[in-house]
């Protein structure tokens, strides 16, 4: 918009104050009242202050609390492996041989005994039929008898010996072997304990991270609401600054003003000139 301003002084004694002149330049009327509309759509909008949502953080996830809770259970392979460590304690004792004899043990040497008995009997039986009992020949009969009943019973014991010393060592060797396996177990299952604690964490995570994609989206809505009404507003800016622009010139002009004493003037000079010529008659 541009503004024109024109004038001239006094032109003597007889002249006139000129006009002045205003040229006013500005936009089509219609352009300009958009423009102003616009302008005040903007300010109204920008009077009211915009809700901005909230920043939230996705929870922990169920899973990811179940893997704390049992992350907080410490030595979960803990009773296997004491349970080896008393097998292995027993295994490393002296073993108990006696558990292993044989029951019936005794039945053998007592029959032995009772069977060596009778040959005795029979021996000494003998003796007296031939007229040579207490002889030196019965004597040596019976030493001879009795030492192999002895034998047999020392053979007899020695073969229960034996068995029941193998039961035991085999014992041993089971509990030193368990012993091994179950310790070998317990940490095996303290390391799949904490493999399924990695295992839910992860997952857990991935849960929580979906979540909170979700949050952020549901933010970014938010935010793309609460500034859609200024982004019609830039909208609308652009359309109307790219629009030809079109204007009109306003001239307004003021009248030239009396000078009074110019008016005086030329009144008496009329009024003299009127009385000359009268006269010359």
């Amino acid at each position: 918009m541009s503004f024109i301003f024109g004038g001239g002084g006094d032109s003597g004694g007889g002249g006139s104050t000129t006009g002045t002149q205003t040229s006013i330049a500005r936009e089509a009327p219609g352009v300009e009242a958009r423009k102003l509309s616009l302008y005040d759509q903007a300010a109204k909008l920008a009077s009211s202050p915009v809700s901005l949502p909230g920043i939230q953080v996705a929870p922990i996830s169920a899973i990811e609390q179940q893997a704390i809770q049992q992350a907080g259970q410490t030595g979960v392979g803990a009773p296997t492996v004491q349970t080896g460590i008393g097998a292995l304690q027993a295994g490393m004792q002296a073993p108990n041989i006696s558990q292993f004899f044989n029951p019936y043990q005794s039945y053998v040497t007592d029959e032995i005994a009772r069977r060596g008995q009778m040959q005795m009997n029979q021996l000494a039986a003998q003796a007296v039929g031939a007229g040579a009992f207490g002889g030196g020949r019965e004597g040596v009969q019976r030493a001879e008898l009795q030492r192999g009943v002895l034998s047999q019973i020392g053979q007899a014991q020695q073969a229960g010996f034996g068995q029941a010393l193998a039961a035991a060592q085999q014992q041993r060797a089971q509990q030193l072997a368990t012993g091994q396996a179950l310790g070998t177990l317990g940490a095996q299952q303290q390391a799949m304990s904490l493999a399924d604690i990695q295992s839910q964490l992860q997952a857990g995570a991935l849960q929580r991270g979906i979540g909170q994609q979700a949050l952020e989206a549901q933010r970014q809505t938010e935010l793309q609401r609460a500034y859609e009404p200024y982004q019609r507003i830039e909208f609308l800016k652009g359309i109307m600054t790219n629009l030809p622009t079109t204007q009109s010139t306003v001239t307004a002009t003021t009248a030239p003003g009396s000078n009074p004493l110019g008016q005086a003037l030329g009144a008496g000079l009329g009024a003299y000139s009127t009385y000359n010529l009268m006269q010359n008659r």
